[in-house]
């Protein structure tokens, strides 16, 4: 058991969200052109948004899958693994899949994009590789800023890498909802469960657009 007092653990816990916070800024002035043009994409696409990737890049994949739904883009997300048992069957070439990799050097991530854009789906790879053979295998690449030595421990445990594709996500879905004008109205109906669905003041209110440009 470590002799680490409370003070030294406070002064860790800090490090850990100095770190974070600084590599969500290292995203400003960089990826926008990118929201920008998935956000397009995304809303423009005649069929659905399937979002994937393999462990915690899964884990955001789902995320963005969720939050493209509530932000009125309908979306999906598709594990690697059960993709390539069958699964990529529910993709078609009307859809749009968002495939994550952090380092794009998941084998099972890779074989999945490289069959998908052999049926003639679109597929963007997100990653902080783009001279992955991820990223090669994709139609499009959206690079991400490489995450700062020390922001993932041992460059291994993802953390800081996890916050900034989830940040990136963030963006594209709120942008999304401006070129949709996606209503306050649209989000409780398409959230009537929890605290979103008991406001009875956005129902019965102005039917404003959750952003506007």
């Amino acid at each position: 058991m470590s002799k680490l007092d409370d003070a030294d653990l406070r002064r860790l816990a800090r490090t850990v969200l100095v770190r974070e916070a600084a590599g969500l800024d290292s995203l400003v002035d960089v990826v926008e052109p990118s929201v920008v043009r998935i956000a397009r994409a995304a809303v423009s696409t005649t069929g659905k948004v399937i979002t994937t990737g393999s462990g915690t890049s899964g884990i955001m994949a789902e995320r963005l899958a969720h939050l493209l739904s509530v932000c009125g883009t309908p979306a999906l997300y598709l594990p690697s693994m059960d993709a390539l048992h069958g699964g990529m069957g529910a993709v078609g070439t009307d859809d749009l899949v968002l495939a994550i990799s952090k380092t794009g050097r998941s084998v099972e991530s890779t074989q999945l994009v490289s069959g998908l854009v052999g049926r003639g789906i679109h597929v963007v790879a997100v990653t902080e590789a783009a001279d992955s053979p991820f990223a090669a295998a994709a139609t499009e690449i959206v690079e991400l800023p490489t995450t700062a030595p020390g922001a993932d421990p041992g460059d291994m445990i993802a953390l800081t890498s996890t916050l900034a594709v989830g940040a990136w996500g963030d963006a594209v879905g709120v942008v999304a909802m401006a070129l949709t004008g996606h209503t306050m109205r649209d989000v409780v109906d398409l959230h009537p469960a929890g605290g979103v669905g008991t406001r009875e003041d956005v129902r019965t209110g102005d039917n404003a657009p959750v952003v506007a440009l």
